[in-house]
């Protein structure tokens, strides 16, 4: 081959390769923003449950009654619905926590204890964790499906969420 067909030849493969790379200033356009890593928002313990606040939560497969602290349920950025829950016994012994559900992961987390002094006391190990789909009836799998979480793991707004469980807006089927 001759210098100037190898000369030509090496210039077009050097402009296919050219046109073939980004260039910096349009570096990125096509990424899809929904596939950054989620990041988890740092959350303030809230305020301890007062009585007034509670909402009943109706959890059929359980001797528990449970409540969640109307004035506690947030939606932040992360798209984490946090709230505190009461549980009582049929004893009358009571458990308070401050917990989360990620929708699109379908996961939940438990942050910290209430104590009987009304003051918290953070978890020990505050890790997501799954909500079984083994057991649909828990606490938490009502909260999510029912109540926290929209078709497609989408948070609802707090005011949404609050709404739901006041009116107990949920499928006859699920009651």
């Amino acid at each position: 081959m001759s210098p100037l067909r190898t000369l030509g030849a090496l210039a077009t493969l050097s402009a296919i390769t050219a046109l073939a790379q980004p260039t910096p200033r349009n570096a990125g356009l096509d990424e899809d923003f929904d596939e950054r890593p989620w990041q988890e928002q740092k959350t303030q313990l809230p305020a301890y449950p007062k009585p007034e606040n509670l909402v009943q939560l109706h959890v059929a497969s359980t001797s528990f009654d449970f409540y969640v602290d109307a004035a506690s349920v947030t939606v932040a950025k992360d798209e984490v619905v946090r709230y505190t829950l009461v549980a009582r016994s049929s004893s009358g012994a009571m458990n308070v926590s401050f917990e989360g559900i990620h929708c699109k992961t379908y996961e939940r987390k438990l942050y910290a204890f209430g104590r009987l002094d009304g003051t918290w006391a953070q978890a020990r190990r505050p890790e997501w964790g799954y909500i079984s789909r083994v057991q649909p009836g828990s606490q938490h799998s009502v909260l999510a499906d029912d109540f926290f979480c929209l078709l497609g793991g989408r948070a609802r707004t707090a005011e949404e969420a609050v709404q739901a469980l006041r009116l107990d807006y949920r499928p006859a089927a699920a009651r």
